[in-house]
């Protein structure tokens, strides 16, 4: 899967459930909810809780240097660099989030 292909894979993520470019309905608005907090809670193994902080977007990543996060109500945003932190999460993709959520100010957490 390309990044392209990744982030349009999460798409249904943004808008509860609902995939915007086609208008289907995926999953329940309810269910978009848990996934997205499970992602937030549990998305990134034993870096979940710094992946949070720093990031502040719902994300999963994948060992093979992978990460999907959600913007809700803005986008879904995909990364891929192959060398990974202690825990397993891409370095460099990490870090290319977290300058992302600064400039455009995505943290679910922001003010």
């Amino acid at each position: 899967m390309s990044c392209e292909q990744l982030a349009r894979a999460g798409l249904f993520l943004v808008s509860n459930g609902i995939n915007e470019p086609t208008g289907a309905k995926v999953i329940s608005p309810q269910q978009s909810k848990r996934i997205n907090s499970l992602m937030m809670m549990c998305g990134h193994y034993d870096g979940s809780g710094e992946f949070a902080y720093q990031v502040g977007l719902p994300g999963k990543s994948g060992v093979g240097g992978g990460i999907l996060t959600i913007a809700p109500g803005k986008g879904a945003i995909a990364v891929w660099s192959p060398g990974l932190n202690p825990v397993g999460n891409s370095e460099l993709g990490t870090k290319a989030l977290e300058l992302l959520v600064e400039k455009t100010g995505w943290s679910v957490f922001s003010n």
